[in-house]
């Protein structure tokens, strides 16, 4: 384990020691609580002296892990060597052109372009090769030109119009997700005067190229407001078309998949509603689907059945007496969306999760035995056929639909992957269930499969719930306790899904376990157990981690103090929690933009999204259970004078989901507070924001440096 010894000797030879934040003491009262706080000045980022105490950090941060620079290089090199650095995407078929994004050696950003269709009945996507002229290609944006004299870059939308002559695109060069949104006319080349500033994410097309639909947000982040932009208008002459005035509301905008209805969806964490319009009819007024009630969330989608319009709805409303609380999918006419028939009912071990409309198929994403899994449902004349779940021959996998932007289509683009299998990207044959391989992910210098396994294993929670743990490893680990690398998260009914990395087959290679612990609060097995894991019963997702890192030092997967915890944003405050709880099952706790700070963030409703968090943890301002539940498990309430593990937590300083002075103060009341000599680092990132760094090779650079920190933290530095 690395030790920090309060200073460390940079390759200059200055010695730098660990920082120590000032104390300014600031009284929180609620509920006759009083809390203390020593450090909530940093929250100041205008203040120089923040500034100089962040850049102390790095500065300290550096000189700890200089020493493994050799090691990081060496990662950067053999992770950026196992990827096609010049490559290209698969193509996707839209209108009369074959769209497909660009990346080349040296670049940081990709290149999107397109070329035209051999034959309107031709749906193979063509071979193309990066270095192989493309007759007729054009490229459409070139993000690396964009992101030039930037230190950070994003694209927040990239939307064509239906005729493809259009292209819509929105820029962040901050990492605070406010975008900048331009036009470019694909016939000439040429931008158009539109440029709309301090977006959100996305636009949408009316289906006839002359109107976009946008999103801004209000003073706490929220997306609040949903605008109408005529091209070729000034955006002063932009019409406001809906504004959510509820503070636990956020809106978005799209379009049904037939391109025949315009859909604003309002939704809190608990409840949802829709409003359309017909696309046809851009500036004509929005109507709602179904009234919003309290605890009901519903989507709804167009589809054409029996050669009828309808509307296909999923939704977690009582049915039969019983709240179904992992969805059914039932259908209804256009003009009275409440008159419903369920298609498919309630189930408790089945989470309905999407449903997609197609021509002449629908297409359901479901959850079941913590997999994700999709199914076909072929449109009759009468109206429909059979339900077919789409076998991949995988056991331990995660399965979804691909880029299908064509309203009819004779194949259906869909992808597979696991924790041992590259991304494979099929064309799906209906009618025959014929699946066309059309692109696996590469891993230059050669992968066999083979040489690792995945596994399922179920750990007992405190209160005898099964946890479920995905493993996976090389098939020659040796036998008995091995360096381990456990990653969870638990909020949202955010599930964390086989997927594979290239990444980790460098940790895997050294000897390393990577394991994932499916907590509550995520949504590995449906609604309950997401329900489970917030509000009131959020101790659960913690009690969980550690019932599972128990469990797998038990079983001699590995041992208590060779487990490196990983986890972020909402997962940062499961690492937070657990080191809390217990601190001698790890080596070492990797966490990124960690929300460790929660009552003070969840007090404070004039913060960046705060009151739309209420139906995640409580309102703590209001109910002083909810109060004293949060603050007896918040990590920074929690800190105790007690031996911690290694501790690296990294955030950006523009973050606005979780701000960067939360790990800032967890860290400076760890380092004030905790016995023993385990290091604490704090890496602050200065010009991004919640998702880090941009940039391909600097992402890699990050997760170099967080592979090299957690090896180091297991003894494998030199493995």
């Amino acid at each position: 384990m690395a030790l920090d010894s309060g200073s460390a000797t940079s390759q200059s030879g200055a010695v730098v020691t660990a920082p120590i934040a000032k104390r300014v003491p600031t009284e929180r009262v609620h509920h006759g609580d009083v809390f203390t706080d020593e450090y909530e000045w940093l929250r100041e980022k205008e203040n120089p002296e923040v500034i100089a105490y962040l850049e102390a950090e790095n500065a300290y941060t550096e000189a700890q892990t200089e020493r493994l620079a050799p090691l990081r290089e060496k990662l950067f090199e053999e992770i950026k060597g196992r990827i096609r650095e010049t490559d290209m995407s698969l193509p996707t078929r839209r209108g009369d052109y074959w769209y497909y994004s660009r990346s080349f050696e040296g670049k940081q950003h990709g290149v999107h372009c397109r070329c035209p269709i051999a034959d309107p009945g031709d749906w193979n996507p063509p071979t193309l090769a990066p270095d192989v002229e493309i007759p007729g290609e054009e490229v459409l944006l070139d993000e690396n030109v964009l992101a030039e004299g930037h230190d950070f870059f994003s694209m927040g939308a990239f939307s064509l119009s239906r005729a493809g002559d259009l292209l819509a695109y929105s820029v962040d060069t901050s990492g605070d997700e406010r975008f900048t949104l331009r036009i470019k006319d694909l016939r000439t080349g040429e931008l158009l005067s539109d440029e709309i500033s301090g977006i959100f994410y996305g636009a949408t097309w009316s289906p006839d190229g002359t109107h976009l639909f946008y999103q801004t947000v209000d003073d706490a982040w929220r997306a609040d407001k949903v605008w109408r932009h005529r091209v070729g208008t000034g955006h002063e002459a932009d019409v406001l078309v809906f504004h959510e005035e509820d503070e636990a509301f956020s809106v978005g905008v799209g379009i049904t998949h037939s391109k025949k209805y315009l859909v604003i969806g309002s939704s809190s964490k608990i409840t949802s509603e829709d409003w359309i319009l017909e696309a046809d009819n851009p500036e004509g007024e929005f109507r709602v689907l179904m009234p919003r009630r309290e605890g009901v969330e519903y989507s709804a989608e167009h589809a054409v059945i029996g050669g009828a319009d309808k509307l296909l709805i999923l939704h977690n409303d009582v049915v039969d007496g019983v709240k179904a609380v992992n969805f059914v999918l039932a259908v209804a006419p256009l003009d009275d969306p409440a008159d419903m028939t369920v298609l498919i009912p309630h189930r408790d071990d089945v989470r309905l999760e999407g449903i997609d409309s197609f021509a002449d198929k629908l297409v359901l994403s479901y959850r079941k035995d913590a997999t994700p899994r999709i199914a076909l449902w072929p449109l009759t004349a009468d109206g429909l056929g059979e339900l077919t779940d789409i076998d991949f021959g995988l056991s331990l996998f995660s399965a979804g639909l691909g880029g299908n932007p064509e309203w009819d289509l004779p194949m259906l683009r869909v992808a597979v992957t696991s924790f041992i299998t590259p991304t494979r990207v099929y064309d799906y044959v209906p009618g025959t269930g014929e699946l066309i391989l059309r692109k696996e992910q590469e891993v230059v210098g050669g992968y066999n499969p083979d040489d690792y396994v995945q596994q399922r294993d179920w750990a007992v929670a405190e209160d005898g719930t099964r946890v479920p743990i995905s493993l996976v490893m090389r098939r020659d680990a040796p036998a008995g306790p091995k360096p381990l690398l456990l990653y969870g998260y638990g909020s949202y009914e955010s599930p964390i899904d086989p997927y594979f990395s290239v990444p980790r087959l460098s940790l895997m290679d050294r000897g390393m376990v990577f394991a994932v612990a499916h907590v509550r609060g995520g949504g590995e097995l449906g609604r309950l157990w997401y329900d489970n894991g917030k509000m009131l019963t959020k101790k659960n997702t913690f009690t969980d981690f550690v019932a599972v890192a128990r469990h797998l030092a038990d079983t001699g997967v590995t041992a208590a103090g060779r487990i490196v915890a990983d986890g972020g944003s909402a997962g940062g405050l499961l690492m937070g929690a657990v080191a809390n709880l217990a601190p001698e099952l790890f080596a070492g706790i990797l966490t990124n933009v960690p929300f460790v700070d929660p009552l003070t963030s969840i007090l404070d409703p004039s913060l960046p999204l705060t009151i739309t968090e209420w139906d995640e943890w409580g309102n703590p301002l209001a109910d002083k259970e909810v109060y004293e539940y949060m603050k007896s498990y918040a990590p920074y309430e929690n800190v105790a004078a007690k031996d911690y593990p290694a501790i690296l937590a990294i955030t950006g300083l523009n973050d606005t989901r979780v701000m960067y002075v939360e790990p800032a103060k967890w860290v400076a009341k760890l380092r004030a507070t905790k016995t023993g000599d385990s290091q604490l680092l704090l890496k602050t990132d200065m010009t991004s924001g919640h998702g880090g760094v941009s940039g391909r090779y600097e992402k890699i650079k990050e997760t170099a440096f967080e592979f090299a920190w957690a090896l180091d933290t297991v003894g494998l530095a030199d493995a």
